[in-house]
């Protein structure tokens, strides 16, 4: 007999459980069907950002940072740390203790907002008037069938695989096996140097690891402001130092017994050979849809494989809507997460909103790096006239007392309205000091708005605030 729901969630990640939850609170006889499993088999909800994206992945970050800064810069706060050793096991385990809290913490508040979970997969059957008939393919092999007057699609993404490469995650890695390497490898290979080609790559380089980067695209982060990404490069290389090569054309892959050998040709068109003991494919990611069964319902694919929304994350179906890296936007957990409780309000009959325009960038290297809003590139490209107001962390108290006064804050406002337009920041907290900005542009501020505001002495803040003072040409302390 089908188990019948007023709204049914496909995927427990970020944007999945976020909307299974809100729905709840509104009222909605709500479930959430997921697949995710843990070591032992058992569910582990919190999809690939908790379980093996974001959260393991600043785990490492912070553990390897710990390591390098013991290594290389305690002693300039007079700490001696005698024969400093790695303990890559110990490490692991408290990735996995941190993972083991996330997801149990939302099995916690399921439990404590009424949302059954069902451990599998789920993908629809039919359509049953103005309701949809779903089928659960349960983890212990037992199938549910269950009915949902609304269907929130939530499924996430996945690796893309590099054509004739086979990850394997002993010797070719993707995200998950880059999170679980054993022992720091001698030669480390990451194709792909966008946030989780660096960011895996900056961990096992802190470690140890020599770490070449293979990046396809002619520049370094196009993405992000083009003074940001120069700045970011430097120091990744020069301190960091990755050995990070853009312009790349990737041949032949020839996976051996205990190493892997990479052909590719640079930017200039000679023919190198890189051998790696561990060789990372992070070259992106691709929705999860071809499980959901979509032609029984008559769901609407785009060519790349994601689902046809409208700005509402509505379908083509009614009743059927869709969130975070399975429909168009950047792929980011947070997006998806608000998109989640925003369609858990429209289905309640409520107004939300979602500027995506003021959606927060973040790559957790160091410095940092994280922006929002518009470039100075894309400004120009659009033909808007803006003023900039730029500030150096070197000129910051608090930066130089942690002993992080690496790179600035730039912040664009339009030349005659003076709203923000855009932040982007390289440095210290960068992923903590965005969010101020966030706020500011959300609510249409000026430059002028953050340079009247009171900061607190000393902080990483007051560099936000230099960076607003310079826009008018009056900071005070450059």
């Amino acid at each position: 007999m089908s188990k019948e729901f007023d709204v049914v969630v496909i995927g427990g990640g970020p944007g999945g459980y976020v909307a299974a939850i809100r729905s709840s609170q509104l009222g909605f006889n709500t479930a959430c069907i997921d697949a995710t499993s843990d070591k032992d088999g058992k569910a582990s909800l919190g999809g690939t950002c908790l379980n093996v994206g974001c959260i393991p992945s600043k785990a490492l970050l912070q553990s390897s940072e710990n390591y390098f800064n013991a290594a290389h810069h305690f002693g300039d706060h007079g700490i001696s740390t005698g024969t400093l050793k790695m303990d890559v096991a110990k490490m692991l385990a408290r990735k996995q203790d941190i993972i083991t809290k996330n997801t149990g913490g939302i099995a916690y508040l399921f439990k404590k907002n009424k949302v059954t979970s069902f451990h599998g997969v789920g993908a629809f059957k039919a359509k049953a008037g103005d309701a949809y008939v779903l089928e659960a393919k349960l983890a212990d092999g037992t199938v549910e069938e269950i009915t949902a007057k609304h269907v929130i699609i939530a499924t996430g993404s996945s690796v893309r695989q590099l054509p004739g490469v086979t990850i394997d995650n002993h010797l070719v890695l993707d995200n998950e096996g880059a999170l679980a390497i054993p022992a720091v490898p001698k030669r480390l290979g990451v194709i792909g140097a966008g946030v989780i080609g660096l960011e895996m790559g900056s961990v096992w380089k802190r470690l140890g690891s020599e770490v070449t980067v293979l990046e396809a695209m002619p520049t370094f982060l196009g993405a992000a402001d083009e003074q940001v990404a120069r700045e970011a490069k430097k120091f990744l290389t020069k301190e960091t130092g990755l050995i990070i090569n853009t312009g790349v054309k990737i041949g032949e892959i020839k996976v051996g017994k205990k190493d892997v050998t990479v052909h590719w040709k640079d930017v200039a068109g000679s023919e190198q050979v890189s051998v790696f003991d561990k060789l990372v494919v992070a070259i992106g990611r691709v929705p999860n849809t071809s499980g959901l069964n979509a032609d029984a319902v008559g769901l609407k694919l785009t060519e790349r494989g994601q689902i046809e929304v409208n700005d509402d994350c509505q379908s083509n179906l009614p009743h059927v809507w869709a969130i975070g890296d399975v429909v168009r936007g950047p792929m980011l957990a947070h997006k998806a997460s608000d998109e989640g409780v925003a369609v858990a309000e429209r289905i309640a009959g409520q107004h939300p909103h979602i500027d995506f325009n003021n959606i927060p960038w973040v790559i957790y290297t160091s410095p940092e790096i994280a922006w929002v809003g518009q470039t100075e590139e894309q400004l120009k490209a659009a033909g808007v006239e803006y003023k900039k107001g730029q500030f150096l962390f070197s000129a910051n108290g608090r930066a130089l007392a942690l002993g992080e006064a690496k790179g600035f804050v730039k912040m664009l406002a339009d030349k005659t309205t003076d709203r923000i337009l855009g932040v982007h920041i390289v440095g210290p907290f960068a992923s903590e000091l965005i969010a101020e900005a966030v706020v500011a542009m959300e609510f249409n501020a000026s430059s002028e708005d953050i340079a009247r505001i009171v900061h607190a002495h000393p902080s990483l803040s007051e560099a936000l605030h230099e960076a607003a003072l310079a826009c008018d040409k009056r900071g005070l302390h450059s």
